[in-house]
């Protein structure tokens, strides 16, 4: 069997630490030196083009100026939560607001885990009360918690 003359033993990386952090690739570099100093002249351009008519520049620049919203605020009511008990009207309440168009099904999806999240809250406080009444009541009878 002949060695293994400048290469590495099966299953060990040649790099055990990996790619430095915050590394840049070359072409990256090359590419921010092409463009450094020019990033106002090539604006200048792209809203020309864009003015005289170019399709992608016009919505590269409309994409600068007003970027795609993520999300959009919705507005409908929400029954009082107070207590675990009004998550089912809640919950109605949502899915009323789908059924008549206030809100997309999307937005009730987009809601629905901050009242799972305020659900969850509630159903931890209400733990936490309760266990300190059962702490309390032992130590009135004389047993230990």
């Amino acid at each position: 069997m002949m060695p293994n003359h400048g290469q590495f033993k099966p299953g060990q990386s040649g790099n055990p630490t990996g790619k430095p952090r915050g590394a840049r690739h070359r072409a990256t570099v090359a590419a921010e030196a092409l463009l450094d100093g020019e990033a106002e002249a090539l604006t200048r351009r792209a809203v020309e083009l864009a003015l005289e008519g170019d399709t992608t520049a016009l919505k590269m620049c409309m994409d600068r100026i007003l970027p795609p919203r993520k999300g959009r605020p919705i507005n409908f009511t929400l029954p009082e939560l107070t207590n675990t008990g009004d998550l089912r009207a809640t919950a109605l309440a949502i899915l009323g607001a789908v059924s008549e168009g206030d809100i997309s099904p999307e937005e009730a999806a987009a809601v629905a885990p901050l009242i799972e999240g305020v659900r969850k809250t509630m159903e931890t406080d209400e733990l936490s009360h309760r266990l300190e009444a059962l702490e309390q009541a032992l130590e009135g009878r004389g047993g230990r918690p």
